[in-house]
């Protein structure tokens, strides 16, 4: 059972009341909002209606809600159980685009299907592909995915369409409302306040975009004109396929998967105050459900969708990861969709409110995808793979067109920057392993003080294995103890041998020498007895090897001794 961190208000199972369920669904749906502008350019870019442009957001909206619930239900092969919204997933926008010049709105639609359809497959078999995501990988990927959002936030946040466009010192001014209102209530404010940081921040934001007159009359009118009740007309509704736009939907399509598979490690992270590992068989329930999102969207009318690391991110800063709020949130997104009044509020959102707000968001993004790739030691090779995988990456967005020579086979993996990183960081971490023994082996003079050789052998095999600290830190100490438990006795022959081998959820080390066996007391030794006792120091080093393993066994054949130390990882 995962132990509630101390941080949150209300955990995953925990139940919040009826009014915070409501509230903290609103702000995860102004963050799902954001991710309708994407089917809108996407449509646009095709030629698109807007009477089309409304039916595929409120067929998006209707896929995205349904897809959050399946997602936090976790009842059976899909869905993780956690509390992360599903929406229109920036990923696909490239792969798209191209889609809809090929073939139009029935081969995006068509191509968005395929795409879930490919990531259920892969969710049955994520389990035998934990070598494809290791938390370097995992971490980087989420990382990139938080630094991806860097361009698009600081044009938001400054209110303007491009980098050489002149910035307006109100625009400035409603974001910098937008965020300090945020960081302000999520830092100082008691109680429960803090849970409402993000609404009271685009409130704020939004009285200040009125009074700066960044507001216009054309957004109000809008608001007015839209009618308070409408059913989306599906009749735009068919599929069509192609191949020549499949390694693009399949680059996207992974990266995708990536994503997801980060952002739920984010999830069990943060869920769960002695996280250790990714639970992968919960991975493969959540992406599988992650891919029915697609498959529901793709086969609805809209969008491919996919989990929203902001919305983990939002789970964060308010302290609640209730998956109550996900049931409210799609509930309320479903609803959303049936009323273009209300998501009309949200189409007209000033771009410095939203730019405030990213910047809020993204911070926790960035921050917890380090933690992840931190979690594990790091050595020259997940260096090199977290290195290389972030600059290339962030390449892509720093040198636009950089890419566009390239071969026409390779430049859909330079198609975006959270797509270059993620295939660069999967296909390194693939190559930097050739060559690296999951077993290793070291002897010890009986008398001669090891520490520093046992330190040294487990600091660098336990980065290159990409171990824990924790683990290789009970595994050093027991090590130590041993041989030190070892000298104590006279009867000793030889060398003592250790040998150390390495999986991703066990550290096994076994010791052999030749001599009499130590004791390995379950109780440690009276302090009258190690005064009194030439012995009890053994015993006392052989209790301390004992309390570092997770479990410990010890044989013996003649005078060769045999004791098996087990590490949980």
């Amino acid at each position: 059972m995962p132990k509630k961190p101390a941080d949150l208000l209300y955990g995953v199972d925990e139940i919040p009341p009826v009014g915070v369920n409501l509230l903290l669904g609103i702000q995860h749906i102004f963050f799902l909002a954001g991710g309708l502008m994407i089917a809108t350019m996407i449509m646009r870019q095709v030629g698109g209606s807007p009477d089309l442009i409304q039916n595929v957001v409120s067929m998006s909206m209707i896929a995205g809600g349904l897809a959050t619930i399946l997602q936090a239900l976790g009842k059976g092969p899909f869905g993780s159980g956690y509390l992360c919204a599903e929406g229109i997933d920036p990923t696909f926008i490239s792969s798209s685009i191209q889609a809809g010049a090929v073939g139009g709105v029935p081969l995006i639609l068509g191509m968005t299907t395929v795409s879930g359809t490919l990531e259920c497959l892969l969710s049955r078999v994520m389990h035998r592909l934990r070598v494809l995501f290791p938390p370097e990988v995992a971490g980087t990927v989420l990382t990139m995915v938080g630094l991806n959002l860097v361009p698009l936030m600081v044009l938001y946040f400054f209110g303007v369409k491009s980098p050489r466009a002149p910035v307006k010192g109100a625009d400035v001014a409603v974001a910098l409302i937008t965020l300090c209102s945020m960081v302000g209530t999520n830092i100082w404010s008691r109680g429960k306040l803090k849970l409402f940081s993000v609404v009271i921040g685009i409130t704020a934001g939004y009285a200040a975009a009125f009074l700066f007159g960044i507001v216009r009359q054309a957004d109000i009118l809008e608001i007015r004109g839209s009618p308070l009740l409408s059913i989306p007309n599906i009749s735009y509704i068919h599929w069509s396929f192609s191949f020549s736009v499949l390694i693009p939907i399949v680059v996207a399509t992974l990266a995708s998967t990536l994503k997801s598979v980060a952002t739920i490690t984010m999830c069990q992270k943060i869920n769960d105050a002695e996280w250790k590992r990714p639970d992968l068989d919960n991975i493969g329930k959540g992406t599988f459900a992650d891919g029915l999102a697609s498959v529901l969207g793709g086969a609805l009318g809209g969008m491919g969708q996919s989990l929203y690391a902001s919305s983990v991110g939002l789970s964060v800063a308010t302290g609640v990861t209730s998956r109550t709020v996900a049931f409210f949130t799609g509930a309320m997104y479903i609803a959303l969709a049936f009323f273009p009044k209300l998501t009309a509020l949200f189409a007209v959102m000033p771009k410095p409110v939203m730019g405030g707000a990213l910047v809020f968001m993204v911070s926790f993004m960035v921050i917890s995808g380090v933690q992840i790739i931190t979690s594990r030691m790091i050595d020259t090779r997940k260096t090199f793979v977290i290195a290389v995988s972030l600059m290339f990456g962030l390449s892509v967005d720093v040198f636009p067109g950089l890419y566009s020579h390239i071969s026409p086979w390779v430049r859909p993996f330079f198609s975006s920057s959270l797509s270059a990183a993620t295939v660069l960081a999967v296909v390194l971490n693939l190559i930097v392993r050739i060559g690296i023994t999951r077993r290793d082996s070291l002897e010890f003079e009986p008398g001669v003080d090891s520490s520093e050789k046992i330190f040294r052998f487990m600091e660098n095999n336990g980065a290159a294995w990409g171990a824990r600290k924790e683990v290789i830190w009970r595994a050093t100490s027991a090590m130590n103890e041993l041989v030190e438990a070892a000298a104590c006795y006279e009867r000793q022959d030889g060398p003592i041998t250790m040998q150390a081998s390495f999986d991703e959820f066990n550290l096994d080390v076994r010791a052999q020498y030749r001599g009499q066996m130590l004791e390995l007391p379950t109780v440690r030794p009276a302090e009258q007895e190690l005064l009194e006792d030439p012995r009890a120091g053994a015993c006392l080093a052989g209790f301390m090897v004992r309390s570092y393993v997770d479990k410990i066994s010890a044989s013996q054949q003649g005078d060769l001794c045999r004791i098996d130390l087990h590490f949980d990882h």
